[in-house]
């Protein structure tokens, strides 16, 4: 239908992530806000409070949070998660989100995986093999057995959310416990999770919610609406006899159909494939 009515068509989700293009970028302005959120859901649903608190009735200990996923949302995440005074431990799958995560004041656990392996050319992780998510699996039991909080924000573009929280793990954590699946949009990192529900699950609350970032629609539009102007104010000085300029890395990436021809070669495949 494009193709026959020529339409020339953008998709932001194929912007390439390098500095020109971060105030376009909608997919990192919506994940911070949903990192956010996903704390504030948290911190309602537990039944403790996030700091230590000193009282002459004793002492309340910090809340244990783990966030797997060290990128905008995860690292949102841990930022909001230790301004309310709760421990934080990150975990991912590229070594170098290790320093982003320690200058929040967050440890970092890592699994010994090589970067070319752990990150694509754009810095997304990577797809890896059954036995590499069973191994993140059993590292990551080790911690979730104390923890008070857990999100999960680890993605793959294209493709379904590595399933990090097991059943099995489920059954061993402590029950009030929180977990905040903010990939269940791609089915989710925790095995019981339910898209679009909060359900409560061997006496803990898994919080599935989607498109978290428009609960907070004042500030979703307001940076919706800068990145396009970004976006818009980047291509539109480019057009040359009503053509874009194809050298550019932004629009070249970008671009998905124009002048009835489908330009992006993901989109080919699936045409050709019938």
């Amino acid at each position: 239908e494009l193709n026959n009515r020529k339409i020339t068509l953008f998709s932001l989700d194929l912007l390439p992530r390098i500095a020109r293009a971060q105030s376009m970028d909608i997919l990192s302005s919506m994940s911070n806000l949903a990192g956010y959120k996903s704390v504030i859901l948290a911190a309602d649903y537990l039944g403790k409070v996030f700091p230590m608190l000193t009282t002459a009735a004793g002492t309340i200990h910090p809340a244990k949070v783990i966030i797997i996923g060290a990128g905008v949302a995860g690292l949102q995440a841990i930022a909001t998660a230790r301004r309310l005074g709760g421990v934080v431990i990150a975990f991912d799958t590229r070594p170098a989100a290790a320093e982003q995560v320690k200058s929040l004041g967050a440890e970092f656990v890592s699994l010994e995986t090589k970067h070319d392996d752990a990150e694509d050319v754009s810095g997304y992780a990577k797809e890896q093999s059954a036995d590499f998510y069973r191994n993140e699996q059993a590292i990551l039991s080790r911690y979730t057995k104390d923890a008070d909080v857990i999100i999960t924000t680890a993605l793959i573009p294209g493709k379904r959310a590595p399933i990090l929280i097991t059943e099995a793990m489920l059954k061993e954590m402590k029950p009030g416990s929180v977990i905040v699946d903010l990939a269940v949009e791609q089915a989710g990192n925790c095995e019981a999770s339910v898209p679009g529900k909060i359900i409560q699950s061997h006496g803990m609350t898994i919080i599935g919610l989607l498109n978290i970032p428009s609960t907070m629609p004042i500030h979703a539009s307001m940076l919706f609406s800068k990145n396009m102007y970004h976006f818009l104010h980047h291509i539109l000085p480019g057009i040359k006899d009503g053509n874009y300029d194809l050298s550019d890395e932004i629009i070249k990436s970008c671009l998905v159909a124009m002048d009835g021809e489908i330009l992006l070669p993901s989109i080919k495949q699936l045409i050709e494939k019938g």
